[in-house]
């Protein structure tokens, strides 16, 4: 029997809960929720990283059936969460150094199926500091091994815990504290840095995607998706970080959203290295509607438009939609 459909709300391809039958409902909806990151922390206004934090957190507590155990990197995350002697954490967390904490994450998986506890799952996290590079050899050594883990980076494109220097995820053109925009300089060079989901591709390992705090259910679903399956898997979340980019508290959720629809950031999953589903762009925008809300690229449109530099990330974006087919109907 078909139903009339009521929409709320305009101008927008968001589709609230309340349209949706429950089951097909988001896990923040649900009062039962984990709330595997409670209130009481020190996150800025408008992190990112909170959200994505608690948004993954929840959604892989749910699939295990509460069975699930976490280890932390060194970074943001562990610094505004847990405060000594306060934690905000009400999952089973372990704190790791930096650069360790995929190998801590395996050790624990090991420990557990040395236990015969195979219903309890394994999920390490870290921001891109401490995932793209200081941790990025204990990375590629879980990949290596299979170990049975579900690694996740949350990627604010930066060191901000320590004062917003330049990382392996920080896009060309973008002012941080090591890469300032000074004389005829854009900030952080061109053709520098790396893409961790890509190289988790050709490791070839069960799953790699990635995601942003933009779109609730296809995170949620990554993350179920995950979690359904065993062996080494990769999730790279974007979360921006009002602080390090200079934009509005209020519009985290935006500027994510204009990441992808600019094709600058491209959401896909991929399985044994080979690219299966993507996101595709519904409403393009110019790279310059991104740039514009970010004070880190202040510099691209002040006291004159740098055309040149915008015009590069702009071929950035087109290289990405091309790439993995992100506008139905173009070529790849």
């Amino acid at each position: 029997m078909s139903q009339h459909v009521r929409f709320y709300q305009t101008g927008s391809f968001a589709v609230g809960n309340r349209l949706l039958p429950i089951q097909a409902r988001t896990v923040q909806s649900d009062p039962t929720r984990s709330n595997s990151l409670t209130s009481g922390h020190r996150a800025c206004r408008g992190c990112g990283e909170a959200l994505g934090a608690r948004y993954v957190l929840d959604a892989a507590m749910r699939a295990t059936g509460g069975r699930l155990v976490t280890v932390n990197a060194t970074g943001c995350l562990e610094v505004f969460s847990t405060p000594y002697p306060e934690t905000s954490w009400r999952v089973p967390w372990l704190h790791s150094l930096f650069g360790n904490a995929p190998a801590v994450a395996s050790g624990v998986a090991a420990a557990l199926k040395v236990r015969d506890r195979g219903d309890i799952r394994v999920l390490g996290q870290g921001g891109d500091g401490g995932t793209v590079d200081i941790g990025f050899g204990a990375l590629s050594g879980m990949f290596e091994r299979g170990d049975d883990v579900l690694f996740v980076c949350y990627d604010n494109q930066g060191y901000m815990n320590t004062g917003v220097q330049r990382s392996g995820a920080t896009p060309p053109a973008a002012r941080t504290s090591t890469t300032q925009a000074v004389g005829s300089a854009p900030g952080n060079v061109f053709g520098q840095g790396k893409s961790a989901p890509l190289i988790a591709m050709a490791h070839e390992i069960p799953y790699v995607a990635t995601a942003t705090i933009a779109d609730l259910h296809d995170l949620e679903s990554k993350v179920e998706r995950a979690m359904g399956l065993h062996g080494a898997r990769y999730l790279h979340v974007l979360v921006p970080c009002p602080l390090g980019w200079g934009s509005e508290a209020a519009q985290t959720i935006r500027v994510a959203r204009l990441a992808v629809q600019s094709g600058l950031f491209p959401v896909f999953e991929a399985e044994r290295g080979n690219v299966t589903a993507v996101s595709p762009i519904r409403h393009r925008v110019h790279v310059e509607e991104y740039l514009r809300p970010q004070i880190r690229f202040r510099h691209l449109f002040e006291p004159t438009r740098r055309a040149d530099v915008i015009d590069g990330l702009q071929a950035i974006a087109d290289r990405n939609i091309r790439r993995f087919g992100l506008l139905p109907g173009e070529e790849t």
